[in-house]
């Protein structure tokens, strides 16, 4: 393998706030879900995916999808570049099921990145009010992707987890700790009915602890 940065190196820098936040971190994610602010979900207006990245980042020459990929599959192979993913296998956390991914026009729709916290709902919970750089990490920081079946993720669209939640049940206390690590990291807010839906989860391991790069 050729030209893969590391995972929580170059690719997730962020800025001096998040880097800080991601620094002062409480252990458990069920208390830095008690630190999130809870409030109304703003406008969508203005919203745009390119106002986050215009398409995947690029670091050490290799793109963000190829990155999570990499990191999330197993039986890589790669393409003579050593970076672009052509072939793995995937245990989806969000179903539990194993797939085998084929890099291809349509194959590659069965494997798709996902951003645990929407990028929709990041917007509506403070996202809007970062600076251009914060919105770029957002998109592109591996806190914040997971490789997952395709129509799963297709299914959860912009949802918050007061609306929707992984089909396995076993993935959903990691799950919210990821949605509540990246909210925490980046300042972004929860609605109430999205506290309440995730302190559910959490109630249930509550040693859970908050995941980092």
């Amino acid at each position: 393998m050729v030209g893969l940065p590391v995972i929580g190196d170059s690719i997730s820098h962020g800025t001096g706030a998040q880097a800080a936040a991601a620094a002062t971190a409480p252990k458990y994610a069920l208390t830095a879900l008690g630190k999130l602010l809870v409030k109304g979900r703003a406008p969508k207006t203005g919203y745009l995916r390119s106002a986050f990245s215009n398409g995947w980042g690029r670091f050490s020459g290799c793109d963000t999808r190829n990155i999570i990929l990499s990191r999330d599959l197993t039986n890589v192979q790669y393409k003579g570049d050593g970076c672009t993913v052509v072939s793995g296998t995937l245990k989806d956390p969000y179903t539990a099921k194993t797939i085998n991914f084929v890099r291809g026009v349509g194959s590659s729709l069965a494997v798709q990145i996902d951003h645990v916290v929407a990028l929709s709902d990041a917007w509506q919970t403070g996202a809007q009010k970062l600076s251009a750089a914060a919105r770029y990490s957002l998109y592109n920081d591996p806190l914040n992707l997971l490789a997952v079946d395709g129509p799963t993720n297709e299914s959860k669209s912009d949802s918050d987890a007061a609306s929707w939640l992984p089909p396995n049940k076993s993935f959903r206390c990691s799950y919210v700790a990821r949605q509540v690590a990246v909210k925490f990291k980046y300042g972004l807010w929860v609605t109430a009915p999205e506290r309440d839906a995730m302190a559910v989860v959490l109630g249930n391991c509550p040693k859970q602890k908050l995941p980092t790069n």
